[in-house]
């Protein structure tokens, strides 16, 4: 704990078993409380080492559901354990488990509601491995997002996060979709909520095995990411008004 504030980490997992095992040794328990995996019906044997590891919480869904479904599971059940603070960190080892303290103690301290692993601070995006096209693309939509919704976000893409459970409690997260798009809700929740956002420079590591969404899915992201943007501006300003926005 923090401040007397239960942490959770929660995994994501589909087919993260050559990664899994190396995520879960760095994961910081001297103020980790407990951790939740879901896997979304892995055909690996993402399961069997999660058992293996001891990970005290594992939810197993019976068919693929989406990476957006597969948040939703880990937050129901990081909320049911009475979590504080959940983060949420892919198995796939993109991003490292040694940052958690830093986006933890910003929420514990009463500092943010929410904290964001940016792979855009810090300038190293590119040499970190990300795709030429997926940098453009992130800086091109970010820009597109922040003169939308009024903020100063350097990118709104990362799977890197950490929210208090008041936030979950507060938006309705359970109407958005069980696709990648479910990220760019929530955020675009968060901010018509005007709950503070911070952000940490957080290195990311592209290889063979982290998972990564090909180039058809990423154009179909990124068409999500305009409509959801302009849906934004439209429940701003009372062109629409939306159940998930209330």
């Amino acid at each position: 704990m923090i401040n007397k504030k239960k942490v959770v980490v929660i995994l994501p997992a589909f087919n993260a078993s050559l990664t899994l095992e190396q995520v879960y040794s760095e994961i910081p328990f001297e103020i980790v409380d407990e951790v939740v995996l879901t896997d979304d019906a892995s055909t690996d044997s993402t399961v069997h080492i999660s058992k293996k590891l001891g990970i005290q919480h594992i939810v197993v869904h019976e068919l693929n559901s989406g990476y957006g479904a597969n948040q939703k599971t880990c937050y129901k059940k990081a909320l049911e354990i009475n979590a504080d603070i959940i983060i949420m960190l892919h198995p796939d080892y993109q991003y490292t488990p040694k940052l958690i303290p830093s986006m933890a103690y910003l929420i514990a301290n009463d500092l943010y509601s929410v904290v964001l692993g940016s792979r855009i601070l810090g300038g190293k995006a590119l040499s970190c491995g990300m795709p030429f096209y997926k940098y453009v693309a992130n800086r091109v939509l970010t820009l597109f997002q922040n003169l939308i919704t009024g903020a100063k976000l350097s990118e709104y893409h990362t799977g890197y996060r950490a929210y208090s459970s008041e936030v979950l409690n507060s938006i309705n997260w359970q109407d958005n979709s069980d696709d990648f798009i479910f990220d760019n809700e929530i955020l675009s929740q968060i901010i018509m909520k005007k709950i503070s956002i911070a952000e940490i420079t957080c290195p990311a590591k592209y290889f063979k095995e982290a998972s990564s969404i090909g180039f058809i899915n990423s154009l179909k992201y990124g068409i999500g990411v305009v409509l959801i943007s302009i849906e934004h501006l439209f429940q701003a300003v009372g062109i629409i008004n939306l159940k998930r926005y209330n």
